[in-house]
């Protein structure tokens, strides 16, 4: 069997079928619609396939449809502008003639600048934590068949939150809560593919910040959930298969939006990366 993080490697493995134009694939249990991380991670992989010598600061993207998990995604990349220092890129994902997805990424050479950063806030060791994977496997006995084939399913990534929710029974809390987050097993050394993992990884949980202040779990059919569009600024390099702490809060939610944000440190406190998106979240009117 091919190790999950594998599977998500093979998708950002993009096929190339014209110049700027590449075909990627969704897993095959996808049933109703598309991963928004893997839409971002390949679209990322497709704007870095037009840039030599350079990796994404930032990228601001935007969700447009659902996609459809049975047919391949086209993204076109614009080569948007080649400076001296920086290279911008726009990607649209195409299925069924229309646009579901579009990205604006900006590349950059290295070179040397000010720096500062805001501190890792404390937390325990990941060691010390339990995986996501043991707490969801302790809920699986008491849950329908289909539910405890999701529990049970391997992930690409290992998580081990820090003050971890209910699943199917949440409370209400504060609109905060941290994570640390790693690939599950070694991945190439790539930066640009360090970067399309994390692009992936970070949209996994973000939007469940929002949820917390409403006592709303992942399976409530009485909330539509919804990623509307997706922000991300790197800021120092890191390995996507080394512990990450994912700090998130969620200042706002209102007009059935939710605001959501994120930092990612690196172990040895190192602010890596920042996130930002905001998510629908609508009550269900037919409920």
């Amino acid at each position: 069997m091919t190790a999950p993080i594998q599977e998500v490697l093979g998708l950002l493995e993009l096929e190339k079928i014209e110049e700027n134009i590449f075909r990627g694939l969704s897993p095959n249990d996808r049933l109703q619609r598309v991963f928004g991380g893997q839409v971002l991670g390949q679209a990322l992989v497709a704007a870095g396939r037009t840039v030599e010598g350079r990796v994404c600061h930032s990228l601001h993207a935007y969700f447009l449809r659902a996609g459809d998990p049975k047919v391949p995604i086209l993204y076109e990349v614009d080569r948007s502008r080649d400076g001296t220092s920086f290279t911008s890129r726009r990607v649209v994902a195409i299925q069924h003639g229309r646009p579901i997805f579009t990205l604006e990424a900006s590349f950059q050479r290295d070179e040397p600048g000010y720096e500062h950063a805001f501190e890792m806030p404390p937390a325990p060791d990941p060691e010390t934590l339990a995986s996501d994977a043991a707490l969801r496997a302790a809920v699986a006995d008491g849950l329908p068949s289909e539910l405890r084939d999701w529990a049970l399913r391997p992930r690409p990534f290992e998580t081990r939150p820090v003050g971890p929710r209910p699943y199917f029974a949440p409370d209400k809390r504060p609109p905060h809560e941290m994570a640390w987050i790693r690939a599950i097993g070694a991945v190439p050394d790539d930066p640009k593919l360090q970067q399309c993992l994390l692009a992936f990884a970070s949209d996994m949980s973000l939007i469940g910040t929002g949820m917390l202040p409403h006592g709303i779990g992942w399976f409530d059919d009485k909330v539509q959930l919804a990623s509307l569009d997706h922000a991300m600024w790197f800021h120092r390099s890191f390995r996507a298969d080394e512990w990450m702490l994912y700090v998130q809060d969620s200042p706002s939610a209102s007009g059935a939006r939710s605001f959501n944000r994120g930092l990612v440190f690196t172990r040895d406190g190192r602010l890596a990366a920042s996130v930002v998106q905001e998510g629908l979240m609508r009550p269900r009117r037919d409920r």
